[in-house]
């Protein structure tokens, strides 16, 4: 008995030799995410199709918008041709959910950094300013969440528009929408009294379709937009940094603001108003 323990014993220990060996093997040659980009000659990078001058689709099918010129770019110098990025298309309550499921390797879809999101992924450094704003029509607006009192207020599901409502005003009903085409099309229809959504998304709006008025223009915090990668991801992280600051140095998201958003602003908004280059809020 003694001799069959003592088998045992020697059997259980190589077997758990073995495992640590294979499992440092595997953690040994397990590819990094930038490594898996590279060999894949790709980079997924989660955008809008519905959010201009931000994230669309154009009519010929091609992505276009402020968050697509800057990922194009980051594909270029990442991989050395801006085409060597595939977009893919989310709504904002998956952004999250997209990046944990491996079905995207950034998210550059106009994702406003906050507390509790940052417990789920991690955002890189911003490069943009953001607040809340309120879109009403023409001929009864609101220009005080106080008139929202017994009223209907349009947002989206997933958004900080969401959020802050739902925590700060219990008492006002909310119509919520997955997609930014049907909440807009639902303040069109009026089945709510207003929309709340960033204000930098309502001031492009509200200027082309005429008869409706940004009443509320900042609510709540600013806030900043930035690139997220998956929780831990910190090699992607910090190459996306490096490459705000490098970026920074050549004034590119201003280049990117008279490209994108220049054209659906006109002189209504200042770029130093949205704008954070290299990084860091001047």
């Amino acid at each position: 008995m003694k001799k069959t323990g003592r088998i045992l014993a020697v059997v259980l220990a190589v077997v758990l030799a073995l495992g640590t060996f294979s499992g440092c093997s595997q953690k040994g040659t397990q590819k990094s995410s930038l490594e898996t980009i590279k060999q894949n000659g790709k980079i997924r990078i989660g955008v809008f199709s519905d959010k201009p001058p931000f994230g669309y689709v154009d009519a010929q099918g091609k992505n276009q918008g402020f968050d697509v010129y800057i990922a194009k770019r980051f594909a270029k110098d990442l991989l050395g041709d801006e085409n060597k990025v595939q977009f893919v298309l989310v709504e904002a309550a998956s952004r999250v959910e997209y990046l944990q499921s491996d079905k995207v390797d950034l998210i550059m879809a106009n994702f406003t950094v906050t507390d509790e999101r940052k417990q789920k992924v991690d955002f890189a450094n911003p490069y943009m300013k953001v607040a809340l704003g309120v879109v009403s029509p023409d001929g009864s607006p609101i220009t005080d969440v106080s008139q929202l009192k017994g009223k209907k207020l349009i947002v989206n599901k997933g958004t900080t528009a969401e959020t802050y409502f739902t925590k700060n005003y219990p008492d006002i009903e909310l119509l919520k929408y997955d997609q930014n085409t049907e909440a807009f099309q639902a303040l069109k229809d009026g089945r709510g009294a207003a929309l709340a959504h960033d204000n930098t998304l309502l001031f492009a709006w509200a200027r082309e379709n005429k008869g409706y008025t940004v009443g509320v223009t900042s609510l709540g915090d600013q806030d900043t937009i930035a690139p997220a990668v998956k929780k831990g991801d910190k090699e992607l992280l910090d190459w996306v940094n490096n490459e705000l600051t490098a970026l920074g140095k050549e004034k590119f998201i201003h280049a990117a603001y008279d490209a994108a958003l220049k054209p659906a602003y006109g002189d209504s908004v200042s770029p130093e108003n949205v704008v954070i280059e290299g990084g860091k809020i001047q």
